[in-house]
């Protein structure tokens, strides 16, 4: 079966997740619109393309279904998992990746826009942050839930809030409190149990990783150098004992000399033998490896507020030999029994998150919605999400080693004349009968600041 047809039967599936029949030439326009080789993937170049001859009623079709259109992100992404997982060989083991990408903005307006960390820019910088959290294999991943971070200048402000169509149940949460509630709503889906891999910036949050245990998962988390947690064979001291008098203490005790250690220090304080050199996968140039110790300890954070020590798990360091410190730490609850190089390669998966946020930003155009509403924002990178579903579907039919597939539909020539809203070169008309601003009559002063009007 050549791609377009696999493509029709795909757009098939996904149309029974929209609940009306007018919105599938809305989904099957824009997901075909995301697949061709353009450079711009907003609403306007979508529809220039997709139909040159009509671009006004395409553009106002597709804007219609992507910023107004009632449909749910939820229903859509539940179909692209069904068709896509089954594709996807779990048999090295499925595993559950959260993160969050950012989205450079200028402007403030756009919903979720604030000064906050971007991964893109690498500094803190105007943009807006969604979290994500996709399924994974040791050959595919896709993201399944998608939503965007509202910092508390957005999610307390009523007006902004209502201009750009917030949904009055989203309340502020912080990225680790999205992405716990994304694995659950993914468990009561029925979506399959998997390790849940994720950076320091989730891991170093201790009601994050209770709350993953909680749902019961298993997880491999960075953290960051500061973490504190008990040594081998060490533990928090047991409450002191009753004297009688009173309620009997339950909490427990650390003392001046008995306290935890950070991560960092911990690491500094083994000797060379400790280190092993670990090779995890094949790069673009060479096989990785880098060195690697591991340890069975206790997280410590304000366990003194506890009456039970935390339960025992592995952490693992990464310290390369060119390296004059440590440079990664996770926290995991994998077996004891775990192989040393599969912890390793567990830890190390998470790369692959980035691999489709770069290919779902530069081929699908995930950061091109110039729409400033909760809604278009939304159902845009869904869209673009299903869209690249699709293409993992494709490339499953091909061993590793073989070719890389990128289907695509051709270019459609657009008309010469065509120019985008807002473009300079966009001109007056020539007729002077028909500029009314074309001389200066008797009496009257020329009008100040003629603004160029869009051909569309």
């Amino acid at each position: 079966m050549d791609w377009e047809t696999s493509f029709e039967l795909y757009l098939g599936h996904l149309c029974e997740a929209l609940e009306h029949n007018d919105r599938e030439a809305g989904l099957r326009g824009y997901c075909q619109g995301l697949m061709l080789p353009i450079r711009r993937k907003s609403v306007e170049p979508l529809a220039a393309h997709l139909e040159p001859e009509h671009v006004s009623a395409r553009h106002q079709s597709l804007h219609h279904f992507v910023a107004k259109s009632g449909w749910s992100d939820t229903a859509l992404l539940e179909q692209v998992r069904r068709w896509v997982l089954p594709h996807m060989d779990p048999t090295d083991g499925l595993y559950w990746i959260i993160d969050d990408t950012g989205f450079p903005k200028k402007g403030k307006h756009s919903v979720g826009v604030a000064r906050q960390y971007c991964g893109q820019l690498g500094k803190q910088d105007n943009c807006q942050v969604a979290v994500s959290l996709s399924v994974a294999t040791e050959d595919a991943s896709l993201p399944v839930s998608y939503r965007l971070y509202l910092p508390r200048e957005w999610s307390d402000d009523p007006a902004r809030r209502q201009k750009a169509g917030v949904p009055d149940e989203i309340e502020f949460a912080t990225k680790p409190e999205i992405a716990t509630e994304q694995l659950r709503e993914a468990r009561q889906s029925g979506a399959p149990d998997g390790i849940v891999l994720a950076d320091a910036g989730y891991g170093s949050d201790t009601q994050f990783r209770t709350d993953v245990s909680e749902l019961g998962l298993t997880y491999v988390m960075g953290i960051g150098p500061a973490t504190t947690v008990w040594a081998p064979g060490t533990g928090p001291l047991p409450p002191p004992e009753w004297s009688g008098r009173g309620r009997p203490a339950k909490r427990l005790r650390r003392d001046a000399e008995h306290q935890p250690v950070s991560v960092k220090a911990l690491a500094q304080s083994l000797t060379a033998e400790s280190w092993h050199t670990i090779t995890w996968r094949e790069g673009s140039a060479d096989w990785l490896s880098s060195r690697f110790t591991r340890l069975r300890v206790r997280p410590a954070h304000r366990d003194e507020l506890r009456t039970e020590p935390r339960a025992e798990e592995w952490l693992l360091i990464e310290w390369p030999e060119d390296e004059k410190e440590p440079t990664k730490y996770w926290l995991s609850t994998l077996p004891e029994e775990i192989s040393f190089e599969d912890f390793v390669d567990m830890a190390k998966l998470r790369w692959r998150i980035e691999r489709d946020y770069q290919e779902l930003k530069q081929e699908l155009g995930l950061g091109h919605y110039e729409g400033r509403g909760w809604r278009g924002f939304h159902h845009h990178a869904t869209l673009c999400i299903a869209a690249y579903g699709f293409l993992i579907t494709e490339r499953s039919a091909f061993p590793p080693s073989g070719p890389s597939v990128s289907p695509h539909f051709a270019e459609t020539a657009i008309p010469d004349d065509y120019k985008p809203r807002g473009s300079a070169s966009t001109a007056r008309t020539a007729h002077t009968q028909l500029d009314r601003n074309d001389k200066t009559e008797a009496g009257c002063r020329h009008r100040q600041g003629i603004t160029t009007m869009s051909v569309l």
